[in-house]
């Protein structure tokens, strides 16, 4: 009896200990990606924590010297404060959108110097893109930005480690408005409302190449930010969204 006691209790043991680990998994993933233990995911986010009705409107590609401000005019009016990952050379070419922008509240990122692709880049032609931008920014701020956002997304393990030396955080996104596709408003309005859940991080452009239009955009903001209020969500920065610097 002893006999087949013992191999029962052997038997539990034999199980709980192959269903830890998968537990344990299950569990990490309901968790923020900021909160686990890879470096790399640590410090790339693409949503923040879902416990508060809060999200963050994000502009990519800033500044302009047409949409920009359109968009800057919105965002005042309902006072809204939203961040806006620059890009080095435009910061170079409208200086004033630029200090608008970080004199209304908002807060910025680092977006590169010239929107390349960081996954062709070289090591050192990578570093460069960050550190030119960097040094416009502060020249702004008075500080380094903690926030970087790659163009297209689009960065490696080796880069994020590198950005994570220096305490920094790429934040991505989790709805994506697709309005750098020239989408009409309703379109815009619908992609962006229908994706949103607390903690939300939402991609949309202020920016834009030669021949881009977003009026969409523009057109879009002030039904967003409406609706979402109705809905009951707070509208916050990047770093109150996340809690960092």
């Amino acid at each position: 009896m002893r006999y087949v006691w013992l191999l029962a209790c052997m038997f539990l043991i034999s199980i709980n200990f192959l269903y830890c680990p998968f537990q344990e998994k299950a569990l990490a993933l309901e968790q923020p990606i900021f909160n686990m233990k890879n470096k790399s995911e640590r410090a790339l986010i693409m949503k923040g924590p879902s416990t508060k009705r809060e999200i963050a409107l994000t502009f990519d590609d800033a500044p302009d010297d047409i949409f920009t401000p359109k968009i800057l005019d919105i965002l005042k009016e309902k006072k809204v404060k939203a961040t806006f990952f620059l890009v080095g050379h435009r910061i170079e070419k409208y200086p004033d959108i630029a200090k608008r922008i970080v004199q209304e509240g908002h807060a910025v990122g680092n977006h590169s110097y010239n929107h390349p692709n960081f996954l062709q880049m070289k090591e050192a032609d990578f570093k460069r893109q960050i550190n030119r931008t960097d040094k416009l920014i502060s020249s702004l701020t008075g500080s380094v930005p903690t926030i970087v956002r790659p163009p297209y997304g689009e960065i490696n393990d080796k880069q994020i480690e590198w950005l994570t030396k220096y305490k920094r955080v790429v934040v991505e996104w989790d709805v994506d408005s697709l309005d750098w596709k020239g989408l009409k408003s309703e379109e815009i309005v619908n992609n962006i409302l229908s994706g949103v859940n607390p903690g939300s991080i939402v991609l949309l452009h202020s920016g834009t190449g030669e021949g881009g239009d977003l009026s969409g955009t523009v057109e879009a903001l002030s039904m967003v930010i409406d609706d979402l209020r109705k809905k009951g969500f707070k509208m916050v920065t990047i770093p109150d969204l996340l809690d960092i610097p």
